[in-house]
């Protein structure tokens, strides 16, 4: 199927990235937020990445001209006449599956259903709509308009159909999709929950420096962030999540370190917060 207009919910660090790189691929979009303060600073937040984008010459006037993006404080109002909606709402089943069973309620009946988590189950969310064959999840990387990624997450009724239209959105908006059987974590969230539960076991050990283990995985295995400046970026409660959830699901390795739990009960949540494994002035 074609898609044309697209709905995103969730005016958050996500949510406002993915709205960003859909209205500036020529998607007609729409962002909701049920908090019009949060739907006001993620329009805000698009439109200053739209000017800096322009400015380092990495957005053309032209598209910048043509992107079509409107806020909308109605969950109705936003996903009507949606080809495509993509939430970007808290790491929380319960609250996924409720938001599912409304959209399919209030989305058209060729609509695709898709879910940005980085773990938690697709088919569990497909179980709320009845039509699970068009529920995708569609795992964006933070900052969406810098990271190419994008995991196309395969439910145990997506159809191929699906998988083929979320794929060509995804090139589209210039990502590079790998498309992958639902497990815990998918591909990329189990690794990566590894790695920085293994920082922080290194830190609790007195191993290295925060910033030396940042710039030992940085220098060394070329990565692009540190596993601290990563965690401070997504949030320490968000990872902290979802390592119990791997727990749960895959077994010991995956138990989150105790400085981790630590940090997250002093409210170090990581940049949000000001603070985290690093400080940051206020608006870092």
């Amino acid at each position: 199927m074609s898609v044309e207009r697209i709905a995103v919910l969730g005016a958050g660090i996500m949510g406002r990235g993915i709205a960003y790189a859909a209205a500036v691929s020529g998607y007609e979009t729409r962002l909701y937020d049920a908090v019009p303060g949060a739907l006001e600073k993620g329009l805000g937040d698009i439109q200053k990445l739209m000017d800096q984008g322009v400015a380092a010459g990495k957005l053309s006037p032209e598209a910048r001209e043509r992107a079509v993006l409107a806020g909308v404080a109605v969950l109705a109002a936003a996903v009507g006449g949606a080809d495509l909606v993509i939430e970007a709402a808290p790491e929380n089943i319960a609250l996924k599956c409720e938001l599912f069973g409304q959209l399919d309620r209030l989305t058209p009946a060729h609509a695709i259903l898709a879910t940005n988590t980085s773990s938690l189950s697709v088919t569990e969310m497909a179980g709320a709509t009845g039509r699970p064959a068009q529920v995708v999840g569609m795992h964006f990387f933070n900052p969406v308009h810098r990271m190419k990624l994008v995991e196309i997450v395969r439910a145990l009724e997506t159809s191929p159909e699906t998988i083929e239209a979320a794929s060509v959105v995804a090139m589209r908006m210039g990502k590079e999709p790998v498309v992958v059987r639902e497990a815990p974590g998918f591909v990329t969230t189990r690794v990566n929950a590894l790695i920085g539960n293994e920082a922080f076991r290194m830190l609790e050990e007195g191993v290295a420096s925060a910033r030396d283990i940042d710039k030992a995985l940085k220098l060394g295995l070329n990565h692009p962030m540190g596993p601290f400046e990563l965690v401070d970026l997504v949030g320490l409660d968000t990872r902290l999540s979802i390592l119990e959830f791997l727990y749960r699901s895959l077994g010991e390795r995956y138990r989150p370190n105790n400085l981790m739990v630590q940090y997250v009960k002093a409210g170090r949540l990581g940049r949000k917060a000001g603070k985290g494994v690093y400080e940051y002035e206020q608006g870092a």
